[in-house]
């Protein structure tokens, strides 16, 4: 089971939390939400939670409580730029549906 980031994604994160001047890695989890189900949760950790599974990618630490972790196992968490838009992309090989606006998921 493994959570990880793409090279872009981990250099986008890294260069953030040292603008930032603390945090420790990234942490991922899902929430009920949204017309499909569930939607991601993303935010920076300054520390770590009991429970909290590790993962270590290109350098970056990752976060993941372990009720997330069967929906998001195998992810990939990329950083994309297209035109002037930039953000997340999460490559889940779990999703089996998405909602049309991008927002939510179910597996």
């Amino acid at each position: 089971m493994a959570v990880t980031l793409s090279e872009r994604a981990a250099k986008h994160v890294a260069n953030f939390i040292a603008r930032r001047g603390k945090g420790i890695g990234l942490r991922l989890g899902v929430k009920t939400s949204g017309c499909s189900g569930m939607a991601y949760k993303l935010e920076f950790a300054d520390e770590r939670v009991d429970g909290d599974l590790e993962f270590v990618s290109n350098g970056v630490t990752v976060l993941v409580d372990p009720k997330s972790l069967s929906y998001l196992d195998g992810t990939e968490l990329d950083f994309v730029r297209e035109g002037l838009n930039e953000g997340f992309q999460f490559n889940n090989p779990n999703v089996k549906n998405e909602c049309g606006c991008g927002e939510s998921f179910n597996v």
